[in-house]
């Protein structure tokens, strides 16, 4: 048997049938205990390291060393070779069975449970439990990625290996499932279910056989003392209230620290070994007792610490938490927020015992931790199965689910939302809720997927108006307006009628259109407007508030939009991307009428690029702004990304010094950023950049897109003006660029480039459009980059017209005539040929044209090739230098 037939069969056994899904739940849930042990025996062990270390040395030195050390070394494994085992964990497993496109891996697991372990062992008040979450997560996304199992299979596998870790960590195999359903999935499927319940049992049976106890507490002591009585519910309820008020300032607090720690501009193994260090000064100056964070929390549960010492230890483990989780170090807010939960709730119980001379602070130390819990995590039913399964003590449900009901109300009331999805925002990561792909027709509305962008007629337009209309147009059907108010529609229909009755070409666009047509309104749901295409068999509906055109919905839309719900892309969180950064920019006086942008990546293209922004800059007395983007890893901010800008700064002078030649006024700055596109948009909004002139290689191999992922993004966002030059074939005899006095500006900045290109044949199609306006305003600066440049203006006629209308050229010729500086040759001839594309083309390679300026619409420039994009068709298939010209759009 060959091995592509077995490969085949194994493919084919191994789907995710139910009985696969059992075993590997099997699997999951031994290896993320193995790893739950592994992470609490080598922190112990760590640990007793660091406090044995205190009887070698000083105390005051040894432990703000050991957390100087080892918080160095943690952060640097963590940065080095996985960024995402930063944190707690939870987060990032949260956000991967949202499907965001964060890597867990069994890279991720090696490194989160070896840098956990240091961490926790050198004194940080940090738990395990939140990374032994992701490390099962991530042994289970390992898992699944190696075999060829579906996306749904795959996340149930990742929530089964998420509550399998919880679940080992601490010996609660029921709050392991509880937290899939109340945290992670909020899935109560069958395979869900199964799945979690079989990991979680499997990871809490190991993990308590093999000596990995969470709380290690003396349960017939802890049995023995607890009691409850109905008196006390007021005394839990004030505890309660306590917990969420406390929880939701630790929250606050939590996301304080992170933002301090972000403003510093530090690598995150400075920021760990500066929280270790924190911590191990801090803990110096404490009793004996604050060194061993697992005894301290025994101390206080059985009820023999002193109330002053409960409070100390409670101030103390709430701002050392802070301190240690806001520096990024691998570890959790479990055992913490247990720890702070126990001396509030041992505080409580001490008072009450004082004033009814009843109860056991006991009982109110557990209750406190589950309700401390519930505050931080918003997960009250986790947090009181949690305490329970700790302590297998029936006398605490009531107590434990007063406590923590009242505190996750409070806490939730106080500050609204998940930690969890708050920790991710941080990171320009929003999580939205699911809407339901089978009711993407029922709730969303014609206003949601309309057009709102609406290329309408005039009723008083002409029969060859209208032709001529749709002949420069891909759409088949029009709106038709009467002072701005809708009165019909005109489709190719309506034409083809026209010519087939041979009724006379002098009638008016009111006599032919569809009077008083079909619409709905924004309110509409897709499925009514989907029916009224259906009903009436037409293709397009306008969209009309009262009679006033707001929009226009076509087939086209909806099934985009069934598309994208079917594609998840609703149900995915959008990744909200962290402003760029600028590391380096110089300013010079602002003395200009406006602001040109040159974004510069190539070095070979950059001085073509800027002689053209200087031209055009000298034309119209802009001041230049110039721009290096620098690209990093999503992983790391860029605001604290450290990165090299020699090569950058080196180009950026450059242009400097043409510019001080020549007078200009020109600004330059480095940005480093996630996303050019978003660095260049926000470029423009903060400099009030009036137009951008930037590069293109004449081709991209990015599906869907026309230009690129970036131009197509710059053309279609950009509010000022757009000119994208696609550089043609460099001519080594092209003679000595320039004439006059700008000819010597086009001699310096070619003096840098040993190719230089010719820009001295000049063709320039024209449609009559805006856009062809403002193609021809840039003319009389750019042909000083030719050597007595000779321009051509042109309009391609179809082979059917046999006298071509001139009047767009001769207004052409009059707009450039007017500049008197403007001393080029300058002829207009129409051309015959079956579409524009190829008239242009057909031209440029019969007549040796160097330069094509064409003038486009946003429309136009990113109107895909299945229609006939006739700016992308010309600029690919010349060889010649192609200018595309987009004017400003008014937002």
């Amino acid at each position: 048997m060959s091995l592509p037939v077995l490969n085949q069969r194994f493919r084919t056994w191994w789907q995710p049938r139910r009985g696969l899904a059992i075993a590997e739940a099997c699997v999951i849930g031994l290896v993320a205990a193995l790893s739950a042990v592994l992470l609490k025996v080598g922190s112990g062990w760590l640990g007793t390291w660091r406090v044995h270390s205190t009887s070698l040395l000083p105390v005051w030195l040894a432990l703000p060393m050991v957390g100087l050390v080892l918080g160095f070394v943690a952060g640097t494994l963590v940065e080095r070779l996985a960024p995402e085992a930063s944190g707690s964990g939870i987060p990032q497993v949260k956000a991967t069975l949202a499907n965001v496109p964060i890597r867990l891996s069994w890279r991720v697991a090696g490194v989160k449970l070896l840098s956990a372990i240091i961490t926790i062992g050198s004194g940080m008040t940090l738990g395990r439990q939140g990374p032994t979450v992701q490390v099962g997560a991530s042994l289970a996304a390992g898992m699944s990625r190696s075999f060829p199992t579906s996306p749904d299979h795959r996340r149930q596998m990742i929530a089964a290996g998420a509550g399998a870790g919880l679940a080992a960590a601490f010996n609660a195999p029921i709050a392991g499932v509880l937290f899939i359903v109340e945290e992670l999935l909020h899935d109560l499927s069958g395979l869900t279910l199964g799945t979690a319940i079989i990991a979680s049992f499997i990871g809490g049976v190991i993990s308590r056989l093999l000596g990995g106890g969470s709380l290690d507490l003396n349960l017939r002591l802890v049995q023995s003392t607890s009691q409850f009585s109905i008196p006390e519910i007021p005394f839990f309820l004030v505890l309660g209230i306590l917990a969420g008020l406390l929880g939701a300032l630790f929250n606050r607090g939590i996301i304080f620290s992170i933002k301090c720690y972000q403003r510093l501009h530090i690598s995150l193994p400075l920021r760990v070994a500066l929280a270790g260090f924190i911590s191990g000064v801090v803990v110096a100056m404490l009793p004996a007792s604050f060194r061993d964070n697992t005894g301290l929390r025994e101390y206080v549960i059985t009820g023999v610490a002193h109330p002053s010492v409960a409070a100390i230890a409670f101030g103390a483990q709430f701002i050392l938490t802070l301190v240690a989780f806001g520096s990024g170090a691998p570890g959790g807010l479990f055992a913490p927020s247990l720890i702070l939960g126990s001396c509030l709730g041992h505080i409580i119980g001490v008072f009450e015992f004082y004033i009814t001379g009843a109860g056991s602070p006991t009982t109110y130390a557990l209750a406190g931790m589950g309700g401390f819990f519930s505050a931080v995590s918003k997960v009250p039913i986790t947090a009181i199965v949690i305490v329970f399964e700790m302590t297998t003590d029936f006398n605490l449900v009531l107590p434990l689910m007063i406590v923590c009901v009242a505190a996750y109300l409070v806490a939730e009331k106080a500050v609204p939302g998940s930690l969890y999805e708050k920790l991710l925002e941080l990171k320009g990561i929003t999580l939205t809720k699911e809407v339901a792909v089978e009711g993407a027709l029922t709730k969303l509305t014609a206003k949601d997927v309309m057009q709102e962008r609406v290329e309408t007629l005039d009723a008083q337009m002409s029969l060859e108006e209208v032709m001529q209309a749709f002949a420069r147009s891909h759409h088949r059907g029009f709106p038709v307006v009467e002072d701005n108010k809708l009165v019909g529609i005109v489709t190719q229909t309506d034409l083809l009628k026209i010519r087939d009755r041979n009724l006379a070409s002098d009638l008016s666009l009111k006599e032919i259109m569809t009077a008083v047509p079909m619409t709905v309104t924004p309110i509409h749901t897709l499925s009514n407007v989907l029916y009224l295409l259906d009903r009436y068999q037409i293709s397009r509906l306008p969209v009309v508030d009262g009679r006033k055109l707001i929009g226009i919905i076509t087939r086209a839309d909806i099934i985009r939009a069934e598309a994208d719900h079917l594609n998840a892309d609703d149900r995915k969180p959008k990744l909200r991307p962290e402003p760029s950064y600028v590391v380096y920019q110089t300013r010079s006086p602002s003395i200009g009428r406006g602001r040109l942008l040159v974004p510069v990546a190539n070095p070979e293209t950059a001085a073509i690029l800027l002689q053209m922004a200087t031209a055009i800059a000298r034309d119209r007395h802009y001041e230049i702004e110039c721009i290096q983007v620098i690209l990093v890893s999503r992983h790391s901010s860029p605001s604290e990304t450290h990165v090299r800008t020699a090569k950058s700064r080196r180009l950026l002078r450059k242009a400097e010094v043409l510019a001080k030649k020549w007078r200009i006024p020109l600004h330059t700055q480095i940005r480093v950023t996630h996303d050019v596109a978003q660095a260049i948009l926000e470029t423009i909004n903060e400099q009030h950049i009036d137009l951008i002139l930037m590069g293109w290689k004449g081709s991209t191999s990015t599906p869907g897109r026309i230009f690129g992922n970036v131009v197509d993004t710059i053309i279609r966002q950009a509010t000022c003006e757009v000119v994208l030059v696609k550089l043609g074939k460099t001519q080594e005899d092209a003679g000595t660029p320039g004439r006059g006095d700008n000819g010597n500006l086009s001699q310096a900045l070619f003096a840098s480039s040993s190719t230089p290109h010719s820009f001295n044949r000049w063709l320039v199609p024209m449609a009559g459009g805006p856009n062809s306006r403002v193609a021809i305003k840039l003319l009389p600066a750019l042909v000083t980059l030719g050597n007595d440049p000779k321009i051509r203006l042109t309009q391609v006629f179809k082979p059917s017209e046999l006298q071509p209308n001139m009047t767009v050229l001769e207004n052409a010729i009059r707009q450039l005539m007017r500049r008197r500086e403007l001393s080029s040759t300058v002829v207009a001839f129409p051309v015959q040929a079956n579409s524009v594309a190829e008239g242009v083309i057909k031209l440029v390679k019969t007549e040796g044209y160097d330069v094509v300026v064409v003038g486009a619409s946003r429309e136009g420039l990113l109107q895909q090739a299945i229609q006939g994009n006739i700016p992308e068709a010309i600029a690919s298939g010349v060889e010649s230098t192609v200018i595309l010209v987009r004017s400003a759009i008014n937002s």
